[in-house]
């Protein structure tokens, strides 16, 4: 396994458009969005400014970004060029190679988040309380990635590779959406709320959020980032046996 993780690792570094849109597209984004606003424009419901809440929203999703868009399509592919029955003649079990994915997708959404906190202090000027914070924000978003990594991984083996990306497009942006990344769902009907409450997305930016404000996560939020880490985990690793069987 760790053989196969240096190597992913190496092949998702050389792959630039996939490196340009997780690590810059989410700093480029919170600029557009949160460029015209200050530290005295407030989300309503949440109490905090529009450039705290979209630092952390904009870093979701570029471990959304790398979570799903380069687990999802890569894998298909590799399913068809039969990369992965390569793989299956070695002694990997299914557990490892999902492992590794979710590994190597949790390593491109480091530089991501970083960098969108880089931008967001230097050109926003957003400012926490103390420096463990900062910490704090980035271990938890990091940490909470590992859950999209895991659909990224499901993904690929769930769709053909015609159908791959449609279908994580369909995802990436409905989870973006409900979830609170785009715009606070405070603003949404309530029974899209109600909807949103349950997502993966919604407890992501939830625990980055509860950092914010000077608290810890709430217990709810992790409660079901795990649920859904072992649900996607468990299904990717059950869609691989199930592939191998086919094979």
């Amino acid at each position: 396994m760790k053989a196969l993780v240096k190597l992913e690792i190496a092949r998702t570094l050389r792959n630039r458009k996939f490196m340009f849109f997780t690590v810059i597209y989410p700093s480029v984004l919170f600029l557009l969005i949160a460029g015209s606003t200050d530290a005295d424009d407030r989300v309503p419901g949440t109490g905090l400014s529009m450039p705290l809440y979209y630092m952390v929203a904009m870093a979701s999703f570029g471990a959304l970004t790398a979570g799903l868009m380069g687990n999802g399509e890569r894998i298909a592919k590799e399913r068809e060029g039969g990369w992965t029955r390569q793989l299956r003649l070695t002694p990997l079990p299914g557990r490892g190679y999902v492992a590794a994915k979710i590994a190597v997708g949790a390593v491109a959404t480091l530089p991501s988040i970083v960098i969108v906190f880089v931008v967001a202090a230097a050109v926003k000027g957003v400012r926490l309380d103390a420096a463990w914070e900062w910490a704090a924000l980035t271990g938890a978003i990091w940490a909470g990635s590992l859950v999209f990594a895991a659909l990224g991984v499901a993904i690929g083996y769930l769709a053909t590779g015609d159908a791959v990306r449609p279908l994580t497009m369909i995802i990436y942006f409905g989870l973006s959406i409900l979830g609170g990344l785009w715009m606070p769902t405070t603003s949404y009907p309530q029974w899209l709320r109600n909807i949103g409450d349950y997502l993966p997305t919604h407890a992501y930016t939830a625990l980055g959020q509860a950092i914010e404000l000077g608290g810890a996560p709430h217990v709810k939020d992790v409660a079901l980032l795990i649920a859904y880490l072992a649900l996607f985990a468990g299904g990717a690793a059950w869609l691989y046996r199930k592939d191998t069987r086919k094979a």
